[in-house]
């Protein structure tokens, strides 16, 4: 016999009523955004007004986004919230890493060891529009190093995410900590906010598993930048393609 007794079964229109009530209470309305709307106006913002997210409204983004599906419901993510003094030593600590030439140790591997097509010309149109945007020359390796280490600086947002996932977990629960982090972007938009998610928060690893005394038991994923964004900053006007959904998909009867 279980443990753990299984849940009361429950129609849908019921849960979202009771989960809508236990909620934290922000202290402001919501946009009157549909779900759909909020998926496809999300953005990877890169110059965030210097405002933080305030305590409540950010506890409401994860209390909507810890109902992401996980496989048998194991729930595998671990989030750190960054603001102020935290946020500020994290930034100047890895800062300092990228100045000393320390390595970088991401803990897994974010891409294939090498490029091939589409993907490596779907890479290229997006960086070169990407720095074309901000103004940046091909050629000018200074300031496409100083964009990539805008990344350390959370794109200028005042409040951060990092995310962490138990080391001995396998793929499947890396995907689902995918549906977490989108999550999280969508329940971002419902309010009104952007966000940015960011592999390059987990290139020195060893900086915050020192700094927040997180054991070897866990690895760092990345993080993500969560805020308003400088709405007519000139990278942020930047949108990437999207392939068509005949491309990706194949119908079958």
């Amino acid at each position: 016999m279980s443990d753990h007794p299984a849940p009361k079964l429950v129609a849908a229109e019921a849960a979202l009523r009771s989960r809508l009530n236990a909620m934290t209470d922000p202290g402001f309305s919501r946009p009157d955004l549909h779900a759909e709307d909020a998926i496809i106006s999300r953005r990877s913002i890169r110059a965030f007004q210097d405002k933080p997210v305030p305590e409540a409204l950010m506890r409401r983004i994860l209390e909507a986004a810890r109902w992401a599906p996980s496989g048998s419901n194991i729930q595998p993510w671990k989030v750190h919230v960054l603001n102020g003094d935290a946020r500020t030593r994290y930034t100047d600590a890895i800062l300092a890493a990228e100045k000393n030439g320390e390595p970088r140790d991401m803990e897994y591997h974010y891409y294939a060891p090498e490029w091939r097509e589409p993907f490596l010309a779907r890479r290229r149109a997006c960086g070169f529009g990407l720095y074309g945007a901000m103004g940046i020359e091909r050629d000018d390796r200074q300031g496409r190093h100083d964009a990539f280490v805008s990344n350390f600086k959370f794109f200028g947002a005042a409040t951060g995410l990092l995310f962490w996932i138990p080391s001995d977990l396998e793929h499947g629960s890396w995907l689902d900590y995918g549906t977490f982090i989108q999550s999280i972007s969508v329940a971002a938009r419902g309010w009104g906010l952007s966000t940015i998610a960011q592999g390059a928060l987990g290139e020195f690893p060893h900086i915050a598993h020192d700094m927040f005394e997180i054991g070897d038991d866990y690895k760092l994923i990345g993080g993500m930048s969560i805020g308003w964004p400088v709405e007519d900053a000139p990278v942020n006007l930047f949108q990437p393609d999207r392939i068509d959904v005949d491309e990706f998909t194949t119908w079958l009867d």
